[in-house]
């Protein structure tokens, strides 16, 4: 009896596993071509601070670069908690400081509820607001990709969120690679077979009218995730701007990597109890497969929970009580099986990386230490697990001050 639920999880996870790589086939192709429109609408860009002000005025410089008329866009800068010089960064170079004081509602998504509520309030109304965090750099082409987008009918965008700092360390790198793997085999797959996206966090923009109808509402840990799962539970499905190119510095070091991804889990964990279920019958019910893709992302926390433990159980199974007490999949499958599982999930890493032509030499060097990061994500989910009622927020400090030019000069060489 145990052994055949331990043979039907197995089955389940492969199930998944080859539904997601078929997937990722999707994202090989990218339409070159789409419509440009004149740029029409305007824009209310709203940036997130938390004690930003080593990072701050390298976005204000950038923000002010962007290739849009400067008369349909504003900058809002929500200096959240700051206890540093935040606000007045952000003053002297001509943007606007947005002062919030809470100590009780901490964090991001409480911060943005604060700030569309102010904006509701002002006599200029915008068509858009868009959302960076302040240590984001932005390609000058974003607010026009994001006007094409909502031109065409678009609600809700994600545009590509690169790493503006992959060279600095081997935790750097790790992330640089996932995220150049997601952008390319997650986001555009799903967008070239016209699927919902989610959102990342960064580089969004929203409708001005859906996020009135809708209100923000996403106060979790992982409020992109939670405002993505509203959305396609009611029918709205975000968009993937693959050309809205943005730049997030990551973690320098594997600690302070840990924390983040831990706080990215434990907020995965609250939304996945909350919508898988609801998303899962909605796509039966519907026939939906757009939900049915999404209510699989909200509980990709627990797949990747339910594999560590399997993966424990066997080896402890094997090497500890001179195994094996009970058959696994790869019992009934021949040898060659394995590998070829293991190899697909290599493979899609380093095709992602040559797609996205990455030419970061320390990149490839690091790669060597990549399946360190890639097998860590296991016990923080699993602590993630026991510690997911904690609702502290726990702010990413960011230092790393490069310009876009910089960035782009990188990529080249």
């Amino acid at each position: 009896m145990f052994g055949d639920i331990l043979i039907s999880l197995q089955v389940i996870l492969a199930v998944i596993a080859v539904y997601q790589f078929v997937f990722s086939l999707f994202g090989m192709y990218r339409k070159k071509h789409k419509k440009q429109y004149a740029p029409t609408k305007s824009f209310a860009i709203l940036v997130a601070a938390h004690n930003e002000e080593r990072v701050v005025g390298a976005l204000m410089e950038n923000l002010k670069l962007l290739k849009y008329p400067k008369e349909l866009y504003d900058v809002f800068v929500i200096c959240d908690n700051c206890t540093d010089r935040t606000a007045e960064v952000v003053r002297s170079h001509g943007m606007n400081a947005c002062v919030r004081t809470n100590p009780n509602k901490r964090g991001k998504g409480f911060a943005i509820e604060w700030m569309l509520q102010k904006l509701w309030e002002m006599p200029r109304q915008y068509d858009g607001i868009v959302m960076f965090d302040a240590d984001n750099l932005a390609h000058p082409n974003f607010l026009q990709e994001m006007n094409n987008d909502l031109c065409s009918g678009a609600r809700v965008i994600q545009g590509y969120i690169d790493t503006k700092n992959p060279e600095d360390s081997w935790i750097t790198a790790a992330y640089g690679i996932s995220y150049w793997y997601v952008n390319r085999l997650w986001q555009l797959s799903r967008h070239n077979l016209k699927m919902a996206n989610f959102l990342g966090g960064t580089g969004m923009c929203f409708e001005t009218q859906l996020l009135k109808e809708m209100g923000w509402g996403a106060t979790s840990l992982v409020e992109d995730l939670e405002f993505t799962m509203r959305c396609v539970d009611r029918g709205v499905y975000p968009v993937f701007n693959y050309d809205a190119k943005l730049f997030d510095e990551k973690p320098l070091t594997f600690k302070a990597s840990s924390r983040q991804r831990l706080r990215w889990m434990q907020g995965h964990f609250t939304v996945a109890r909350r919508y898988f279920l609801p998303l899962l019958w909605r796509s039966i019910k519907e026939r939906s497969l757009i939900k049915l893709d999404m209510a699989l992302y909200a509980v990709n926390v627990y797949i990747v929970l339910i594999t560590f433990l399997l993966a424990a159980l066997i080896w402890a199974d094997q090497y500890l009580f001179s195994g094996p007490h009970f058959a696994t999949l790869y019992s009934f499958l021949p040898m060659w099986a394995s590998f070829v599982a293991v190899g697909a999930n290599i493979v899609t890493f380093l095709l992602a990386m040559g797609l996205e032509r990455v030419t970061f030499k320390k990149v490839y060097l690091y790669l060597v230490l990549f399946p360190v990061y890639l097998i860590s994500w296991y016990p923080i989910t699993f602590y993630a697990f026991f510690t997911q009622n904690n609702k502290q927020w726990s702010h990413t400090q960011h230092t790393r001050v490069v310009r876009l030019e910089e960035v782009q000069t990188s990529k080249q060489g």
